[in-house]
């Protein structure tokens, strides 16, 4: 509680009471200039056991924040978890958050790259730099092209794909796939395989995410697409974080019903990805 009132008297209006009961609270975090280029929504729940034994549960929305950027981003976050176990800790995070903002506004790195987001974001009354959703199907094979494109490999045999049972709700549907892979390569063609899919490649995203163990290096090779649904792939890339498992490709897709659905969206992302992983 002494937490929660200091924060809130440090960030003011920044700082918003989600749901006081269930202790969800969302922190606007920027780059400190007056026109500020760089901007992070930071949401956070508090569970039962913060700080004595559990660690906040987070989201980090921003739609330029995606792959190597989040996953370093939700790394700097972990790593003060902890380094600072049983002790209030989002002070340190929203503070390590705009401490990398302000880097980004001080280097040469172009302004944010905003394509496309989720279609609930403006219809929600979401976060004011969201745009609006357009759809570009192409994307995710050109992201893993380029992944892949520095050391073309050997063609190696594809994966089996299973598909979890889908999820409805107000005429939205989600499904995931999953299939066990090792190499960026067998993701590529997971990827293109289940876009040969008429369905799954009229899905209105397609949000994916997967980790693979180097046992060389002894470090996880890992990143996430969010396809339009804002930070849902860094989600599903935390959800696998935390049941640890790896050398594994999942993949949710949607079906936009034309009923918005909310934050539920991101709860059946997750669920559905979950009960796939567990199968």
């Amino acid at each position: 509680i002494d937490e929660i009132e200091a924060l809130s008297s440090i960030y003011g209006e920044d700082w918003c009471v989600v749901d006081e009961d269930e202790k969800i609270y969302c922190i606007k975090i920027n780059d400190c200039l007056d026109q500020p280029k760089w901007t992070l929504c930071l949401q956070v729940i508090l569970p039962p056991g913060y700080p004595a034994a559990e660690p906040p549960i987070y989201q980090l929305n921003a739609p330029w924040l995606r792959g190597q950027d989040y996953v370093e981003l939700a790394n700097s976050l972990e790593e003060i978890y902890v380094q600072n176990l049983g002790e209030s800790i989002l002070y340190l995070w929203v503070e390590k958050i705009r401490e990398v903002l302000i880097e980004k506004a001080q280097s040469s790195d172009p302004e944010p790259d905003i394509k496309k987001t989720s279609e609930e974001a403006d219809e929600d009354g979401g976060d004011d730099f969201l745009l609006d959703y357009q759809p570009i199907q192409e994307d995710q094979i050109k992201i893993v092209n380029y992944i892949t494109s520095e050391s073309q490999e050997v063609d190696e045999e594809l994966p089996t794909i299973h598909h979890g049972n889908p999820i409805t709700d107000r005429r939205s549907t989600f499904q995931a796939h999953l299939a066990p892979v090792v190499t960026p390569r067998q993701v590529k063609r997971v990827l293109e395989k289940l876009y040969e899919n008429k369905k799954i490649a009229s899905a209105t995203h397609n949000i994916y995410a997967y980790r693979i163990y180097c046992e060389d290096k002894q470090t996880f090779l890992q990143d996430c697409e969010d396809d339009g649904e804002t930070a849902a792939g860094g989600r599903l890339l935390h959800l696998m974080q935390i049941l640890n498992v790896h050398n594994v490709l999942v993949v949710v897709s949607r079906w936009y019903g034309g009923i918005l659905l909310g934050p539920d969206r991101f709860k059946h992302i997750n669920n559905c990805a979950r009960n796939i992983l567990v199968e």
